[in-house]
């Protein structure tokens, strides 16, 4: 007997309210700051542009979601669309690393913003220190199997969207114009390495495709949920830019580009204005670690099951699995040796790659998805041409990155080899009987 569409948990609404409470997390936070630094009073446009091309990603993936639903999400994608081949499983194994590497660039956030609101001098120390333990505490939690965290998400969700828009109303009012003027040395190479920052901070749209098989009428519901929650953070992302760069000089912003929405209360506010921003990102860092390491754990025992992860990782352990504990192992390096620019890059770079893979994979199999294949082929052009781009801007200013990223890349394709030849196994996907 099937279930009523009563029993699903997905209205449209609560799906927009879940890709919404996902996306307005740490990104902002970490974000505005970051490509302030590197593009100036532009990254409003930077915001829009980032949104333009999350929505043409948040098409693809609706589309393939539609047609292969499954909790696995990109994975499983992946799977349908190119086969059990190496580079499905080492472009498998780079989204498990996305996952992790996020949780890394939003716990150093939540260090910094802990550290600067405590004011603490040796902040890189002391951000690091809290940084790991946060990530300690949620691994623990997940352990121990306490559903308290998971019933304050929501509460967490409401709390954080309400500062922001009351502190984006009030302060709208009081900018100065001039602040916006826009820089005559801009370098479209700068401005395309923000674009890839500020797309890094609409991920979490794509949790609303795993929802559809717990989502009401999801033929009508993904893609207008998909459209309108990606719509309202992108007015929201706008607007929290101007408020910034019109409140703070483009020196303030780079020097606090860590911290920096919090620094664009004080003008107004004074220092409460600081604390109580500062705590928002508090409460929406931890939100969003609480939230991922939980996916994260999910999406490596799923793989783990279909034999794209060591067994090591559905092993159980207490309330959840060994993965929890592996996945916070390879968190904790990424913590201590990276700084916030690095990660945030790092991650931004593999979100970009591998949903732009995920993208190609779909032009594979778009007879089966009716997708739009002109929108199709845009989102592989520009979340791969974004990716190329900002590779060159770092190849120039910052080499590094790349040196970690292919390393990334590699780990993966050992980690792939090693199973795939050693272990004899072969990739399944849940919805063969679609393909």
């Amino acid at each position: 007997m099937k279930p009523t569409s009563s029993t699903k948990a997905f209205n449209t609404l609560g799906a927009v309210l879940l890709g919404i409470g996902s996306m307005v997390g740490a990104g902002v936070f970490i974000v505005i700051g970051q490509a302030g630094a590197v593009t100036g009073n532009l990254v409003w446009f930077a915001f829009i542009l980032g949104g333009l091309i999350a929505l043409l990603s948040g098409y693809s993936l609706a589309k393939l979601a539609l047609r292969y639903p499954s909790r696995g999400g990109i994975s499983e994608y992946l799977v349908q669309s190119f086969g059990d081949t190496l580079f499905t499983g080492v472009a498998s194994i780079l989204f498990y690393f996305s996952q992790l590497v996020a949780i890394a660039a939003v716990a150093k956030s939540f260090g910094i913003y802990s550290a600067t609101l405590m004011g603490l001098q040796s902040t890189a120390l002391y951000s690091s220190l809290f940084a790991v333990l946060i990530v300690l505490f949620f691994m623990a939690i997940h352990l121990i199997g306490s559903s308290m965290i998971a019933k304050f998400e929501n509460l967490i969700v409401g709390i954080k969207v309400t500062i922001l828009v009351l502190f984006v109303s009030v302060s709208l009012f009081y900018i100065d114009p001039h602040r916006l003027a826009i820089a005559s040395n801009l370098h479209l190479t700068s401005l395309t390495f923000a674009i890839g920052l500020t797309f890094f901070a609409y991920q979490g749209f794509s949790v609303i495709t795993n929802t559809v098989e717990d989502m009401e009428n999801p033929k009508q519901t993904m893609l207008k949920a998909m459209v309108i929650a990606i719509v309202s953070v992108m007015v929201l992302y706008v607007s929290i830019s101007i408020v910034v760069f019109g409140n703070l000089s483009l020196d303030a912003i780079t020097q606090a580009k860590d911290y920096a929405l919090a620094e664009a209360a004080k003008p107004l506010f004074g220092e409460w204005g600081f604390k109580i921003i500062a705590v928002t990102a508090l409460l929406a860092t931890a939100s969003a670690i609480n939230a991922t390491l939980y996916a994260a754990t999910e999406i490596s025992y799923t793989m783990a099951k279909r034999g794209e992860l060591p067994k090591q990782y559905d092993f159980r352990i207490i309330h959840s699995y060994e993965g929890l504990i592996i996945s916070t192992l390879l968190i904790i390096p990424m913590i201590l040796f990276f700084d916030l620019t690095q990660i945030t890059t790092i991650a931004a770079l593999i979100v970009l790659l591998v949903q732009g893979i995920t993208h190609i994979g779909h032009l594979r199999r778009i007879k089966q998805t009716q997708a739009n294949p002109l929108w199709i082929a845009l989102s592989v052009l520009f979340t791969l041409g974004i990716a190329g781009l900002m590779m060159v801007e770092n190849f120039s200013k910052s080499p590094n990155i790349l040196y970690y990223l292919l390393a990334m890349i590699l780990i993966a394709l050992l980690f792939e080899f090693i199973l795939r030849f050693k272990h004899q196994r072969a990739l399944k996907g849940q919805s063969n009987a679609n393909a």
